[in-house]
């Protein structure tokens, strides 16, 4: 290699033999180290005039490993633009897994399992962490297959009403949001089958299949909007909460029974999903309405709606309140009735800040983040009361 040759003969030189006017360095390129850059060639008439001079072994290592390293950073500085679009198709995927939905089903199966752990501490065995990370994985594995279909059909849509969308913003493609949808569900399936039994995994498929026909033709349920809010609730209410806490109980060797603080987290959420359900549409009564696409925001305005969800968890939050003062010995009061009427403090404030808005989108979409907050929150203090 040229670069080799040339340090070789010079490293016998001594720094007051060479200048900046006798040093002259030339890149050429080419495909050498996979980097744009191939060879670096030190020339000067003072190097030229020894380059025929035999150099010892010791000094054709030294020059072959200051050859290779200079190669090396070469070839690692030509290598940003691929490290940038293996960062930008990650960003196009974690978009694509839409991450607020992935919360709320990671919070609400950690939040069942340590319940169910819980209500049987003599139980408990460590492996079991392992079988609820493959149950974890599986579910966002479901979760992502749900979100990512409902893309693949909607990119008309969500090009006026979530432009930020991967597939709709351009930055993914429909074969690679097809790639992604099928390895997603393909992998929850298999993991679900080979861990968890016939009767979860036939609860699994139910969930696939329900979120497969609310958004793919001929069936796309999501035009109609009590087929679409009843499919959420169920899928991400009932399913959800009934399906983990029963696989957590049959790992932990026990029949399936409800406790009450399952038995209300488990319809509380399904209200909590039908409010999701109907509020999801207010930021996106302009696409929508563009492609007839029919929901209550659509129907009855979005004021309206907005109001309705308020009214929803409002009941929720008081039912709540009421079921801890009715059955104190099943729950831990104090947090039951604070934690919901703080809740239901926060959201009645929140409903106040979009009326003095005036229903603007931006207010909108603050709205519904709050919402999510709240779905959060609840998960966090289930197990604690």
């Amino acid at each position: 290699m040229a670069f080799s040759a040339a340090i070789s003969s010079a490293s016998s030189f001594t720094p007051h033999t060479l200048n900046a006017s006798s040093l002259r360095i030339e890149f050429k390129f080419s495909t050498c180290c996979l980097s744009p850059v191939s060879s670096l060639r030190i020339s000067s008439p003072l190097i030229a005039s020894r380059c025929g001079a035999r150099t010892s072994v010791s000094e054709r290592r030294r020059a072959a490993c200051v050859g290779f390293w200079a190669c090396s950073q070469v070839g690692a500085a030509g290598s940003n633009p691929l490290l940038k679009n293996l960062s930008d198709f990650q960003d196009s995927c974690w978009r694509f897994l839409r991450p607020h939905t992935i919360r709320g089903t990671a919070l609400g199966s950690v939040a069942l399992v340590v319940r169910a752990l819980i209500e049987n501490p003599a139980l408990i065995d460590w492996w079991l962490i392992f079988k609820a990370l493959y149950g974890l994985i599986a579910l966002i594995c479901g979760n992502a297959y749900i979100v990512g279909i409902n893309q693949i059909y909607d990119i008309g849509i969500d090009k006026v009403n979530k432009p930020y969308l991967p597939i709709a913003a351009g930055d993914l493609s429909v074969q690679s949001a097809w790639l992604l949808v099928l390895f997603f569900a393909s992998a929850g399936i298999l993991i679900v089958v080979f861990n968890f039994g016939s009767f979860i995994s036939s609860l699994y498929l139910l969930g696939l299949f329900l979120g497969t026909i609310y958004s793919v033709p001929p069936f796309r349920l999501k035009r109609y909007p009590v087929a679409a809010f009843l499919i959420i609730a169920t899928v991400r209410g009932f399913l959800l909460n009934f399906g983990v806490y029963y696989a957590t109980r049959a790992a932990l060797g026990l029949s399936f029974n409800w406790s009450s603080p399952v038995a209300f987290i488990t319809a509380f959420v399904t209200l909590f999903a039908l409010v999701i359900a109907i509020t999801k549409d207010l930021p996106d009564v302009e696409g929508d309405r563009k492609f007839q696409i029919s929901t209550f925001a659509t129907k009855l305005g979005v004021r309206n709606i907005a109001l309705i969800g308020v009214g929803l968890l409002l009941v929720n939050y008081v039912t709540a309140i009421f079921v801890a003062l009715y059955i104190p010995e099943a729950f831990r009061c104090s947090i039951m009735i604070s934690a919901h009427g703080m809740f239901a403090l926060g959201l009645i404030f929140q409903a106040c800040v979009l009326e003095q808005a005036k229903y603007t989108k931006e207010a909108i979409l603050q709205f519904y983040r709050f919402i999510w907050n709240l779905f959060y929150a609840e998960y966090l203090i289930f197990p604690l009361i």
